[in-house]
C-alpha cells in the first residue's frame, strides 16, 4: 500500500477548498423557500378574484387548473404531493435455491 505524499497533503487547519461557497451565503433550497414564500397580488385561476398570494400558492393553483383540464400528469403530481406518492411492492417468489433438492426426495420415502 502506497502512503499518500506528505507535500500534497493539506496542513494542518488549512480547508480543502479555501476558495469555496462564502460563509452566510445562502445555499440553493433557502433561495427557492424565500421566492416561493414571497407574496403578491394575483388573479386566482380558480375563482378568478384578484387577491395576495404566495408564489406557491400561485403555481399549485396552475397545476390544479391542468389538472381540470384533464392534464394527468398533473393530477399525479397534486395527489402525489397531497397523499404521498404510492410506495411499490414486490411479490418474491420463491426460487429454486430456496430450498434443499434432498427434503423432495424425503417425501417421496
Amino acid at each position: 500500500m502506497a502512503f499518500p505524499n506528505k507535500s500534497t497533503q493539506f496542513r494542518k487547519g488549512q480547508s480543502g477548498n479555501p476558495n469555496g461557497r462564502p460563509k452566510g451565503s445562502k445555499n440553493r433550497s433557502t433561495i427557492a423557500r424565500q421566492w416561493l414564500d414571497m407574496e403578491v397580488k394575483h388573479e386566482n385561476t380558480i375563482t378568478g378574484i384578484t387577491e395576495t398570494l404566495s408564489n406557491e400558492e400561485i403555481i399549485t393553483l396552475a397545476l390544479i387548473a391542468k389538472a381540470m383540464k384533464g392534464d394527468v400528469q398533473a393530477y399525479k403530481q397534486l395527489m402525489d404531493s397531497a397523499y404521498g406518492s404510492p410506495t411499490q411492492t414486490i411479490d418474491q417468489i420463491p426460487s429454486i435455491t430456496d430450498f434443499d433438492i434432498r427434503d423432495i426426495y424425503k417425501r417421496r420415502e
